[in-house]
């Protein structure tokens, strides 16, 4: 008999039923031309878990009780459960290299995306989660029932700190809850971060003092790992409650770091998830945005950018307000996160952004829609504002306009038209 080359079909058990401490990844899977579903998915099992391509002149009977199962297979959609014993305990980067990492590359798969990861108690007990969660982020701040509302200055990049920190001022007086810098806004030679965030922070206790609402600043501390601890502790000395980290271009490893020392100086963190589309957007490879969102909840993010379905970012609703709703559910210790919806917002989309997320636990975020206001920043930060008090009054944006000039010059000027 001839001797057998592969073992990938050895990882296909359809009637293998999970335990309760195995962990769970759903994939999308399109075989390579000539090959077989159950040959591709035991590929994907094998390659992510004890597999090779060739079987094995010794084999120890343990080492098969950690092969991973292909369990379920249901048209391209393909279930795999991998034993506990294979993830190193609270190591986001060994996870990924095990269910997001060879897999992709195989010639076996034409297109390979994955869905979700289900993570057992004892796999998820070993991270921290959020800081301050949903719940926490609104007692610090004393916003209830209100989306809270953000503004990154525009131009993106360009305003010298004094430049910004005066913009900054504007906002944060016609309302606007915090500013945010932009995902590529760090140190730059006609900004600092360090003038920056003094000069935000100074205004913002001013802005505080005349107004009575607190305000945040959500500074982008994204560089290297020793940058970015450096410019944690000089947010945390001078007062800041949070920053920024992009957490895609910094990495996993560089995330879970930051956030022992974010829990360390007491800081929140907005995750800004620029460069996820490179790997998300693909309906058929790569990872889902939904995944990258449950990671960075696990590690401990209070709020990520999840899409705002109506501005000017690829994402689609059914996506979004999926993500949105495990922000928002109850997972073993881990608190609630923030979705953030950003990219292209005015004015007159606020109300159809709150409709359809069905909840008021949102960061919204408008820049242009505020630095492009006919009126000035000020004006444009109120018309923010009055479009959402005017929702959650229910009343019809072109009625509130009638009270609120600043409403009446946004509608006026960008009308209710979805960015392109």
């Amino acid at each position: 008999m001839e001797e057998r080359i592969d073992w990938y079909l050895d990882f296909i058990d359809l009637n293998y039923k999970p335990s309760k401490t195995d962990l769970i990844a759903y994939f999308y899977v399109e075989p390579a031309e000539n090959i077989s579903m159950e040959e591709a998915a035991g590929r994907v099992a094998s390659e992510s878990s004890v597999g090779t391509w060739t079987t094995l002149t010794k084999l120890p009977d343990r080492i098969k009780d950690l092969m991973a199962r292909v369990y379920e297979i249901n048209g391209n959609i393909i279930k795999i459960a991998y034993p506990l014993d294979l993830w190193e305990p609270g190591s986001i980067p060994q996870l990924l290299s095990g269910v997001a990492g060879n897999i992709f590359g195989m010639k076996a798969v034409k297109n390979l995306r994955l869905l979700d990861v289900i993570l057992p108690e004892e796999y998820v007990k070993h991270f921290r989660g959020p800081e301050y969660g949903i719940d926490g982020v609104r007692s610090l701040f004393k916003i209830y029932d209100r989306p809270i509302t953000a503004t990154v200055p525009k131009p993106k990049v360009g305003y010298d700190s004094d430049e910004f920190a005066e913009v900054a001022y504007e906002i944060y007086s016609g309302g606007i809850d915090f500013i945010k810098d932009d995902e590529n806004l760090t140190s730059l030679s006609f900004n600092k971060f360090e003038d920056r965030a003094r000069k935000v922070l100074k205004v913002r206790d001013r802005v505080e003092n005349e107004t009575g609402e607190r305000k945040g600043y959500l500074a982008n501390i994204t560089s290297t790992i020793k940058e970015m601890e450096k410019r944690a502790k000089l947010v945390a000395d001078l007062g800041g409650e949070y920053v920024m980290i992009d957490i895609i271009t910094v990495g996993w490893a560089a995330l879970q770091h930051m956030r022992e020392i974010c829990h360390d100086l007491k800081l929140a963190i907005h995750a800004h998830r620029a460069m996820h589309a490179s790997f998300t957007r693909n309906k058929k490879h790569g990872i889902r945005m939904y995944v990258v969102a449950k990671l960075a909840r696990l590690i401990g993010v209070d709020n990520i950018h999840t899409g705002a379905i109506y501005g000017k970012l690829e994402g689609p609703a059914k996506d979004v307000l999926e993500i949105n709703q495990f922000l928002y559910s109850d997972w073993y210790h881990i608190k609630k996160t923030f979705p953030v919806a950003s990219g292209g917002l005015h004015p007159g989309l606020l109300p159809k952004v709150l409709e359809t997320n069905g909840s008021v636990d949102l960061f919204i975020q408008v820049g242009g829609g505020v630095l492009g206001h006919p009126m000035g920043a000020k004006a444009g930060a109120k018309a923010v504002r009055d479009a959402i008090a005017a929702y959650l009054d229910g009343v019809s944006l072109d009625e509130a306009a009638k009270k609120s000039k600043e409403l009446e010059a946004a509608l006026k000027k960008w009308h209710y038209i979805i960015p392109v």
